[in-house]
């Protein structure tokens, strides 16, 4: 999670987290803790949390999403979604 007046990444995705049954809340809070990610919430839907991240490179987002998520205990699937707005 990024810390108070950490300069803000040129990169901002949104990855969208399918869960096991149950696995929503703990799920989310090991994403928190992750190096890219910048939030997290649990929600009802489709998909069970929906993840904020920020990189200096698409490839910082979509290794976190790819590695760093999909290897959580928990985690059944993630799509992921690069923001275009500047």
């Amino acid at each position: 999670m990024r810390t108070p007046g950490e300069p803000e990444r040129m990169v901002h995705a949104f990855i969208m987290v399918k869960t096991t049954t149950g696995s929503s809340a703990d799920a989310r809070d090991a994403i928190l803790a992750l190096e890219f990610v910048v939030d997290a919430h649990v929600v009802a839907g489709e998909y069970d949390v929906i993840v904020e991240a920020d990189g200096d490179a698409v490839g910082d987002v979509l290794n976190t999403a790819s590695t760093d998520i999909q290897g959580l205990e928990g985690v059944a699937d993630t799509k992921t979604y690069v923001s275009m707005s500047a």
